[in-house]
């Protein structure tokens, strides 16, 4: 019975088209044709089936090639100052050296402020202005902010005769050093200040210059400011002084004026000598009155019914704050 059952098996003639495995009795044209579909239903990125080992190359370049993509990506997240460190200490890695070759000279390297030290000038003038580049008009840029009315003092080396004068910044402008505070740049006093005028003499890349400045200082920094010689004092003239002045040459004119009537007169009056010359002598005299005299003080009750009263003129906003800064700018 097993052998009849075996028989079966063994005798059947069946056959697949779906089959994966190649039947021992399959004809060429079947596997041809299985082969076809499979090229058909083959995607085109989809690899290939290996049916045996990779090849040792194959394994070592993909390694390569994951491996080089890791580094990539490590590279792009360091940033320019990282990557460069990075590839110095990889060359000093494997051929050598020291890290204090690779370190850059900063001999030559320079600031704002030491570009605005070599360039600066106390006072700039047209020939100055000629060939500027772009250090010297960094440097005029700054001179032209600040405030030249006063100057700021160093009087450290007074014994030597040897002072140092700069302009004012617009912080010490607003804090009042230098005009409202002593101009010593370490003094803080306010009280009993004095202006003074000081011919500063100076050498400025290589060329002897000279400046008229103004600086106010206490009486101790004055006493600092005049050890060798004194200097120049500068005071606010009030205004009784300056019409004084210039009331003196007006008056004069009047006098020359008066003295040349009285004496035309004596000339067409010679009998009346006598009497021209008591007239005269009273009008002169009554003129050196007005004049010594001035305005008269103050009016008779009878001139209070000659006319109106004379206007007093009121003084404009501009006048009155002249006259309140007229001791504060010398």
């Amino acid at each position: 019975m097993m052998e009849n059952l075996v028989k079966v098996h063994g005798s059947g003639d069946y056959d697949s088209d779906f089959s994966d495995e190649d039947q021992p009795g399959e004809s060429s044209e079947g596997a041809r044709k299985r082969k076809h579909e499979k090229e058909l239903l083959q995607k085109p990125f989809q690899k290939g089936q290996h049916s045996k080992v990779a090849h040792r190359s194959l394994h070592s370049s993909e390694v390569d090639r994951e491996e080089a993509m890791n580094r990539r990506a490590h590279l792009i997240s360091m940033n320019a100052f990282e990557r460069h460190k990075k590839f110095v200490g990889d060359y000093i890695l494997y051929y050598g050296g020291q890290m204090a070759d690779f370190k850059r000279s900063a001999v030559k390297d320079k600031t704002d402020l030491d570009v605005l030290r070599e360039n600066h000038r106390f006072l700039w003038r047209d020939e100055d202005e000629d060939d500027m580049t772009w250090e010297k008009e960094l440097a005029k840029k700054y001179y032209d902010k600040l405030f030249k009315e006063y100057c700021i003092a160093d009087l450290s080396r007074y014994k030597e005769n040897k002072f140092g004068f700069r302009w004012r910044t617009e912080n010490e402008v607003v804090s009042g050093k230098g005009q409202f505070q002593c101009g010593h740049k370490r003094c803080e006093k306010d009280e009993g200040l004095k202006s003074w005028e000081v011919n500063f003499a100076y050498v400025e890349h290589g060329e002897k210059r000279n400046a008229l400045v103004k600086l106010r200082l206490c009486p101790e920094c004055s006493f600092k400011l005049n050890f060798h010689h004194k200097r120049k004092e500068v005071k606010a003239k009030s205004k009784n002084k300056v019409s004084q002045e210039n009331q003196e040459p007006v008056k004069k004119k009047k006098k020359r004026r008066k003295s040349s009537s009285s004496h035309s007169k004596k000339h067409k009056h010679k009998k009346r000598r006598d009497h021209s010359s008591t007239s005269s002598s009273s009008e002169s005299q009554n003129s050196e009155k007005e004049d010594s005299d001035g305005e008269p003080e103050g009016q008779s009750e009878s001139d209070h019914w000659r006319g109106p009263a004379p206007a007093v003129e009121e003084k404009s906003r501009e006048e009155e704050f002249d006259d309140y800064f007229e001791d504060m700018f010398l």
